[in-house]
């Protein structure tokens, strides 16, 4: 078994055993592998121990990764995680399944027009800043329902949930609080007839905290991968 393989196998015990913890069915989590900054041979490592979706932050890395995959697989789901440029609209929407990282409309209605109608709808969560980090990606919660609104309006885009990156805390009532947070923006915006079923959260140090709020998607890179390269 190759470090990959036997890293991936760590952390779906982990997952295992935190939605066990919860009283949740595994297949309820999918593990998303971040890749970002590992070279090819890496993810064909994880791909041949079973992953079959992966992360990305930097379109013009990813890209090169993606088509690679593409001459031998055809069944890799790849997710875009990253803060996302006005410019970088037209490559996301044609190579992604997933944007994880949307905050701004304008950048929703670049992915609907730029969608290639031969593609499925593009899967989309929004990111919220749950830490009130000025440095952090995301909107405020109290913006939350009007873009809502204004993305299920949109063609060739698939409203799924929300997505958070929550500041790093020692202490743990404190690092997992944000979770508790996006799943009852989830929970209300469905009160009102929203239709979501993702929340994108957790990674490395801290996926049983958000799987015990309901994660699920979790995104590893680190413990999968070893340190960014």
């Amino acid at each position: 078994m190759s470090q990959i393989a036997q890293q991936l196998a760590n952390v779906r015990r982990r997952i295992l055993q935190a939605a066990t913890l919860a009283g949740r069915e595994v297949s309820s989590i999918q593990l998303l592998a971040v890749s970002k900054t590992h070279p090819v041979t890496r993810i064909q490592a994880a791909i041949e121990a079973g992953q079959r979706a992966f992360g990305e932050s930097y379109v013009q890395e990813a890209i090169p990764k993606i088509e690679a995959i593409a001459k031998t697989r055809d069944d890799i789901e790849w997710h875009y995680i990253g803060p996302i440029q006005a410019n970088k609209t037209a490559a996301i929407a044609r190579h992604f399944s997933w944007v994880h990282s949307l905050d701004r409309l304008k950048i929703a209605q670049r992915l609907s027009e730029q969608r290639p109608p031969h593609l499925p709808t593009l899967n989309i969560c929004i990111q919220i800043n749950t830490s009130g980090e000025a440095s952090k990606s995301g909107i405020e919660a109290h913006a939350l329902p009007e873009l809502v609104q204004a993305i299920q309006a949109l063609p060739r885009l698939r409203l799924r949930g929300l997505m958070t990156v929550p500041a790093r805390s020692e202490d743990a009532q404190a690092q997992r609080r944000p979770f508790a947070v996006l799943r009852e923006l989830l929970q209300t915006l469905n009160n009102q007839g929203a239709t979501l079923d993702t929340l994108s959260m957790g990674m490395s140090q801290d996926l049983e905290m958000a799987i015990a709020e309901g994660a699920t998607i979790v995104r590893v890179g680190t413990d999968i991968f070893g340190a960014r390269r």
